[in-house]
């Protein structure tokens, strides 16, 4: 049967309950909530991401707590020293979000929907991947997620890269799980490694394309001289859910595969 009430402290667990159909099940969600559009009309929003109304969540009087990364670590230890049951994933590859819908559905009493919804999402993934394979060229490509300090891309996204038909400039900086360890140093980093493709996804505000073209001497690396930075809506990329596996990796193989008719 599994619990009946859960609070979803980040977007992509709410994301997972209502594709399986286990929508009734949650009383609680994040602020940040954007996927799907009517969980924000339906459900109270009770946390941010590092942050929430602890005394609001005790009063929807949960049996089951769903978070994400030890940014909400602190979070979940008051949930728990108020006898609040406490899941906290902390999944960064592709193949960790498919795993993650199928453990989650388990949790909840929903194991043969998540499975077939996690295949789904891996068919859809392979049907890209094959795409890309016809592509004549593979374009080199920054992800930026912030922009002062710049921070490269986590590593479900570089690998959606690669799925989507490019290559991840900086692959070792998307091995590294904390924001903080992805900061560039020296911008002119991205300058040496001579991405053909910017991609942008600021987490929360608008990727400015003309202000990344005016950094100082970027203005040598091919995606600035041929015009090609592109923002990908940070809901559809920066969670680790459903949305980047879907949306998120739809809208980056768009990007290539329009760049390699240019270019091919």
């Amino acid at each position: 049967m599994g619990p009946q009430r859960i609070v979803c402290l980040t977007e992509e667990p709410t994301e997972v309950l209502y594709a399986l159909g286990e929508e009734d099940r949650i009383v609680g969600i994040s602020g940040f909530t954007v996927r799907p559009p009517r969980a924000r009309r339906e459900k109270p929003k009770v946390s941010a991401f590092t942050s929430a109304k602890i005394d609001e969540i005790l009063k929807l009087e949960p049996d089951f707590v769903v978070g994400f990364s030890d940014i909400q670590a602190d979070i979940a230890a008051e949930l728990v020293r108020h006898g609040v049951e406490v899941w906290i994933s902390n999944h960064r590859s592709v193949d960790g979000i498919i795993d993650y819908v199928r453990r989650l559905g388990a949790l909840v009493g929903a194991g043969d929907a998540a499975h077939a919804y996690a295949d789904e999402l891996q068919r859809g993934l392979d049907a890209i991947a094959a795409d890309a394979a016809r592509l004549s060229r593979r374009p080199r490509v920054y992800f930026e997620e912030w922009d002062q300090p710049p921070i490269t891309g986590i590593r479900w996204v570089a690998e959606l890269v690669r799925i989507a038909g490019g290559d991840d400039v900086f692959p070792e900086r998307a091995a590294e799980p904390l924001a903080k360890q992805r900061i560039l140093a020296d911008p002119l980093d991205v300058v040496r490694r001579a991405p053909d493709i910017i991609l942008g996804s600021w987490c929360g505000k608008k990727f400015r394309p003309e202000k990344v073209a005016a950094r100082a001497g970027w203005s040598a690396i091919p995606a600035v001289r041929d015009g090609e930075l592109h923002e990908i809506k940070s809901p559809i990329i920066l969670q680790p859910g459903p949305a980047a596996l879907t949306d998120g990796v739809r809208e980056i193989a768009r990007i290539i595969r329009e760049w390699a008719g240019r270019h091919g």
